[in-house]
């Protein structure tokens, strides 16, 4: 079979790394037709925004789409392409797994944790009111009357909201992601005990939710003690589900546990649509330098080919790239014991030695 397949190389290092995982995914033997898209700050002069129209038709066309890293331009009043994305194709879930690989310098090991982050909601829902505007000082009156609480004049206002239908949807995704990959429990993570409106409501719902699925198990954490636990036993953690900004927090956390954002995938999933990327940034300053990892891009070209149902090539691509970064030879400086090590190789390189392992193992 041959997917089709939106491929936004990005800008900044985007291309590169974009090109690199590529040729590992074609490594592997599945066959795919790239549906070659432009988006980022490179295009902003041609189309007058960085996420023109017809890359989101693309999308939707096909379905399913890998992208580099996109840099989201400076005093155009544009947010974020990311931010874009999810909002246009209601990609309502951010899946981050954080899974440690021999080899990553880090101070842990045997960390694999999936995060599953509610996208739309929360205080990124992007409801907010600029201190000293009039709109903003009648919203302080009004909430003031309502609450019977004092809000100060000077002050900025961002809205909090989180529905029940939004975090039914993100908890039966995770359990859902539990059931299927054989996962054994399911963290609901809040701060109900403070915000006992909002996040009390995800608590509330989530509970009602994990009745539905009585082969995992449940339980749920306070936001604070959770990080605290997540330094000190990530074992204990398996598959973790958050509100948008504790989501977005925790799993950098957990990206710190495995060694960085370097060997971090992501993919943004909604009903019938899944956007597959790196969670890192577009370097803009390495751009043409074949300096920067590429694993990232290409453990989120693995997630990918799991999300098309392709799971023994996934494995085998993760595993080609488990043994690259184990013997440790062909890897970016930023793997390498010391950053000005002179054996480090480029992006390519890292492609060559992935996609070597790939056919050893045919």
């Amino acid at each position: 079979m041959t997917y089709r397949v939106t491929f936004i190389p990005g800008d900044g290092v985007g291309p590169e790394l974009s090109e690199a995982t590529r040729r590992v995914l074609e490594g592997t033997g599945v066959e795919f037709d790239w549906d070659v898209q432009e988006a980022g700050a490179d295009v902003m002069d041609k189309y007058g925004t960085p996420l023109p129209e017809h890359v989101l038709d693309s999308i939707r066309r096909n379905g399913v789409a890998i992208k580099g890293p996109i840099t989201t331009p400076v005093g155009t009043g544009f947010r974020s392409v990311n931010v874009a994305l999810r909002k246009e194709l209601d990609l309502f879930c951010c899946l981050r797994p954080c899974k440690s690989y021999p080899g990553v310098r880090s101070r842990y090991e045997g960390v694999d944790i999936v995060i599953c982050r509610e996208n739309h909601e929360d205080l990124y829902a992007g409801i907010e009111f600029e201190q000293g505007k009039p709109e903003t000082a009648k919203l302080i009156e009004f909430m003031s009357e309502l609450s019977g609480k004092k809000i100060r004049e000077d002050s900025g206002v961002s809205i909090k909201p989180i529905s029940v239908s939004g975090t039914q949807r993100i908890v039966r995704f995770a359990f859902e992601y539990a059931r299927k990959y054989g996962r054994k429990k399911v963290t609901a993570v809040h701060k109900a005990n403070i915000m006992k409106f909002s996040d009390g409501l995800f608590l509330a719902t989530a509970r009602e939710v994990a009745q539905e699925y009585g082969d995992v198990e449940f339980e749920d954490r306070i936001v604070d003690n959770l990080s605290m636990q997540l330094v000190n036993r990530p074992e204990e953690y398996d598959v973790l589900v958050l509100p948008n900004l504790y989501g977005d927090i925790v799993s950098d956390l957990c990206a710190g546990l495995i060694g960085g954002l370097g060997v971090a995938p992501g993919g943004n999933i909604g009903d019938s649509t899944a956007v597959f990327e790196a969670t890192h940034g577009s370097a803009p300053k390495y751009r043409g330098k074949n300096k920067v990892n590429p694993m990232a891009m290409m453990f989120s070209g693995m997630l990918m080919l799991r999300y098309l149902e392709e799971l023994d090539a996934a494995d085998r691509l993760e595993a080609a790239l488990a043994a690259v970064i184990a013997e440790g030879k062909s890897v970016t400086y930023d793997m390498k014991p010391t950053r000005d090590d002179p054996t480090a190789v480029g992006t390519s390189e890292v492609a060559d030695a992935v996609i070597e392992k790939l056919q050893a193992a045919r």
